[in-house]
Parts: C-alpha cells; sequence; structure tokens
C-alpha cells in the first residue's frame, strides 16, 4: 500500500465516519421528539379520570383500551427511546473517536512527507 492510497483511504474512512456521526444526531433528535411527544401525551391522560374512554389506533382503526394500558404503552414507548438514545450516542462517541484517530494519522502523514 503506497503512501498515497494509504492518505487517500484515511480521507474516505473520515469522511464517512463524519457522516456516520451525523445520521447518529439525527437519530437521536428524532428519538428525542419520539419520547418528549410520549411524555407530553401521558402527562395529559393522567389528568384524565379513570373512566375516560381512550382509544389506541392500530393501523386504519382504533381499539378501546383503559387508561392503565395506553399510561404502560407510552411509559415502554419512552423508556425505549432512552435506550436507543443511549446506544447512538455510545456509537457516536465511539465515531468521534475514530474520525480523531484517523485525522491525527494524516497529520502524522503529511509532517513525515514535509520532513523528507
Amino acid at each position: 500500500l503506497s503512501r498515497a492510497q494509504a492518505f487517500t483511504e484515511l480521507q474516505a474512512k473520515v469522511m464517512d465516519t463524519q457522516q456516520k456521526v451525523k445520521l447518529a444526531d439525527l437519530q437521536i433528535e428524532q428519538l428525542s421528539k419520539t419520547k418528549k411527544h410520549a411524555h407530553l401525551t401521558d402527562t395529559e391522560v393522567m389528568m384524565l379520570v379513570d373512566e375516560t374512554r381512550m382509544y389506541e389506533g392500530v393501523g386504519r382503526m382504533f381499539i378501546l383500551q383503559p387508561k392503565g394500558v395506553i399510561h404502560n404503552q407510552l411509559l415502554e414507548k419512552q423508556r425505549i427511546a432512552e435506550e436507543k438514545i443511549k446506544e447512538l450516542e455510545q456509537k457516536k462517541s465511539y465515531l468521534e473517536r475514530s474520525v480523531k484517530e484517523a485525522e491525527d494519522n494524516i497529520r502524522e502523514m503529511l509532517m513525515a512527507r514535509r520532513a523528507q
């Protein structure tokens, strides 16, 4: 592998990894919105009296559900979103370290080339 090829591969890796970081940011933002929406909905649901008729949207129909079931579904939705956010943040952290390492390698290659 020549230096030029190694340099090109490192540059490609940096660009690819930066794109993955941006994608992770977008996914985290979307999951945060989902979590917030579920939380706000749950807050409103919990203010209603227990006898309130509530319906869950399933495909193109609505199913009558007790308040407790709706509450538990909203809590579960929040929990799942939070877990996925944590996973994505760990993945993003790894990707950012990977970008930094690749950039450091590129810098070293450039410095070595100048030294010659």
